[in-house]
């Protein structure tokens, strides 16, 4: 699962690296901390206007829920969506083979059990050229376009390697972060259904991960998390 996502780098630091121009009428902000559940604005390069970046709804909408959205969100929790599933998934089928995108971030939050007690752990690529800086990253994703043009997406999940597994311990998944080499196939129109499979099974990255735990105040609704402090350590022990 990956419920809670963070972007701390700039506009332009996004734009120098993914290589797109913002396109959303919206400008975009940096966040430290975002929950799926308060279905925020995404950082998205979509597979339709790979030369631009925009905002997208972090909940996928299929075009026959339009009617009804909310009625859709509480059946559906469509944040991530199991890479093992896709072909078969009623809601991503079509989208997996026309409606892929990249999603910009620079980490993550997944939480860590330890007798019955949740522990959210802060999941990023160190940043070695910057001292207390984390690498930008793209997540796979899909993304589906309403009628108005806004966009909506969901992060692919996939089985966790042995570092996630370890963090993530009880239901062992993690977002599926691609390889940056393989930005430009994720986003390739022409790429069949064994091609995209092959990038899910073996698109993530080789970049080293850390992980530290932070304060569970990231549980709860009432207090504003969206600020830089969220991401700090908290004293439970260093798993990596």
């Amino acid at each position: 699962m990956c419920y809670a996502v963070s972007n701390t780098k700039t506009q332009k630091e996004i734009e120098e690296i993914s290589k797109t121009r913002w396109q959303s009428k919206e400008p975009y902000k940096p966040y430290f901390h975002l929950s799926a559940f308060s279905y925020p604005n995404l950082h998205v390069q979509t597979i339709e206007k790979q030369m631009y970046s925009e905002n997208a709804t972090w909940g996928f909408i299929t075009e026959s829920a339009l009617s009804d959205i909310n009625s859709f969100r509480k059946k559906y929790h469509t944040f991530n969506a199991r890479a093992e599933d896709l072909w078969d998934s009623k809601i991503y089928a079509e989208a997996v083979s026309t409606q892929r995108c990249l999603i910009w971030a620079d980490g993550f939050f997944e939480p860590h059990r330890i007798n019955k007690q949740s522990i959210p752990y802060y999941c990023y690529v160190p940043d070695t050229s910057k001292s207390n800086s984390r690498q930008l990253f793209a997540f796979a994703g899909l993304y589906s376009k309403l009628e108005n043009e806004a966009l909506t997406c969901t992060i692919i999940t996939t089985k966790a390697n042995d570092f996630f597994a370890e963090i993530h311990n009880v239901k062992k998944r993690m977002p599926l972060v691609l390889s940056s080499q393989l930005y430009q196939d994720w986003l390739d129109s022409n790429a069949n259904m064994h091609q995209i499979k092959d990038l899910l099974n073996n698109g993530f990255t080789e970049e080293a991960f850390r992980a530290h735990p932070v304060s569970s105040s990231i549980y709860n609704k009432n207090i504003n998390t969206n600020i830089p402090a969220v991401l700090n350590e908290v004293d439970k022990g260093t798993l990596f």
